[in-house]
């Protein structure tokens, strides 16, 4: 397992197109969990902590990344702002802390 954290913002990747932006998160992490190498934390913050939640539809390889050792992380505060606390389905809640010391002690990747 590598020390990258993979940052992950929203529920797309890229601006313009937010159908494409899902498509290729969908391969993003379908590749991810079928891969080697890992990250070893991925922290879901702002409207990427809907990819950990009930209905999403990337649960299956969310879950499939932490059975494989990879922390899921969920910022507290973002789950709060989307009242999605209750509605968590993989990994957990963290705290802006955590988030800074992981970014300080580890390569991060921003997706």
């Amino acid at each position: 397992m590598s020390s990258k954290v993979f940052i992950i913002k929203s529920d797309g990747i890229g601006r313009g197109d937010d159908d494409l932006g899902r498509l290729l998160m969908s391969s993003l992490l379908r590749l991810l969990a079928d891969s080697r190498e890992k990250p070893a934390t991925m922290i879901f913050l702002n409207a990427g902590v809907r990819l950990v939640c009930e209905g999403s539809v990337f649960l299956a390889y969310l879950k499939k990344l932490a059975e494989q050792g990879v922390e899921i992380l969920a910022c507290t505060t973002c789950l709060e702002y989307f009242n999605l606390v209750e509605k968590l389905e993989v990994g957990r809640p963290t705290t802006m802390a955590k988030t800074i010391e992981s970014m300080l002690t580890a390569e991060v990747v921003s997706i």
